[in-house]
């Protein structure tokens, strides 16, 4: 008997869950029935036997129903042979499944399938800083993280990690880029570091790279993404002209731009930081453009009275100049204010 249960054991360890999961669920349907036909009398529902036959194989016990009949006894012994090593593997095979997931997510393995979510490329401090700068402004997007490190670099609701190259397609797909909202492409800090002052061009090569392999997805699935990149050399922007990046970051650009205007107006920088951080109450938000303002004067005194200020029309920060000109129909209006003010600003659905 020893033998025959061992064999019994090894043989459902090695089946497959694809099978064994299936196999399980057959056994305690098969089980409940058998019992319901030895011992109608005392188990008189079927869902009573498998009730019964579930409790026995978690050696529970409560005892509400007990077969009376020496057949029914015998078959109860079968069971507990058969049946309580099996449900063990079958635990432990679940077990086993929700920690391989998890050793997979960490792994950035595992496909993501969400959508609408922000994909930010390349690990690095600023990568956490805009993660925690998402987190502030939206509580519902789920962002996914592309490195190639060996497990996630940090963990927590809404984030995930896929591991891989982000100039590969495969890797991309694994990221669910054709249905996301939009993508942040950070400049590589390895390259950065090591090869800025040799060859400045390794710098932005990176990015171009990802940039075109995003641009050849988007192709491929006819979708159009938002797309962010990270430029450290200004001077390599007609580079990305081939390829399609809705808006660029020339870091060293505005570090030296904001340093030396400390210089000459101190306190500059101050400004700078309350316009591009929501750590500070007013911040910059994007409004849309309503049907009685016909020129930029109408939308300026109406913001204006509402505790706004209209500051830019897409990259164009010369409002001031243009007070009298129309707002185009496809007009990109950008205001500062407290976030109170914006939530009153944005139109009732």
């Amino acid at each position: 008997m020893r033998i025959i249960v061992k064999k019994w054991l090894y043989y459902i360890i090695k089946l497959r869950n694809q099978i064994f999961f299936p196999f399980v669920l057959f056994y305690i349907l098969l089980a409940g029935l058998g019992i319901h036909l030895i011992e109608p009398q005392t188990f008189p529902t079927y869902l009573t036997s498998v009730y019964w036959v579930l409790t026995t194989l978690a050696t529970v016990g409560f005892g509400d129903y007990t077969p009376v009949t020496d057949l029914g006894k015998a078959y109860t012994i079968v069971l507990y042979i058969t049946g309580i090593g099996l449900l063990s593997v079958f635990l432990g095979k679940i077990i086993n499944s929700v920690y391989l997931i998890d050793r997979l997510k960490v792994g950035g393995k595992m496909k993501f399938t969400g959508k609408n979510h922000i994909i930010l490329i390349g690990w690095s401090t600023k990568t956490q800083l805009a993660i925690e700068e998402i987190f502030k402004s939206d509580k519902k997007t789920d962002i996914v993280i592309i490195d190639d490190l060996e497990k996630a670099p940090m963990m927590a609701e809404r984030l995930f990690y896929v591991r891989g190259d982000a100039t590969d397609e495969k890797t991309l797909l694994d990221a669910n880029l054709p249905k996301a909202k939009g993508v942040i492409i950070f400049a590589d800090p390895i390259t950065q570091d090591h090869f800025a002052r040799k060859d400045p061009l390794l710098v932005d090569g990176k990015t171009l790279l990802i940039a075109t392999a995003i641009t050849l997805v988007e192709k491929e699935y006819d979708k159009d993404i938002h797309v962010t990149a990270e430029v450290v050399n200004q001077k390599h922007l007609p580079l990305f002209k081939q390829v399609k990046v809705d808006e660029f970051i020339p870091t060293q650009e505005m570090i030296s731009h904001a340093a030396v205007r400390s210089l000459f107006s101190p306190g500059v920088t101050h400004m700078y930081s309350e316009m591009m951080s929501t750590q500070y109450r007013d911040s910059m938000y994007e409004i849309p453009k309503k049907a009685e303002w016909r020129t930029y004067r109408d939308a300026f005194n109406d913001l204006l009275a509402k505790g706004a200020t209209l500051v830019a029309d897409r990259g164009d920060m010369h409002i001031n100049q243009k007070l009298d000109y129309l707002i185009p129909e496809d007009a990109q209006l950008f205001v500062i204010c407290d976030k109170e003010t914006f939530e009153e600003l944005k139109p009732r659905s």
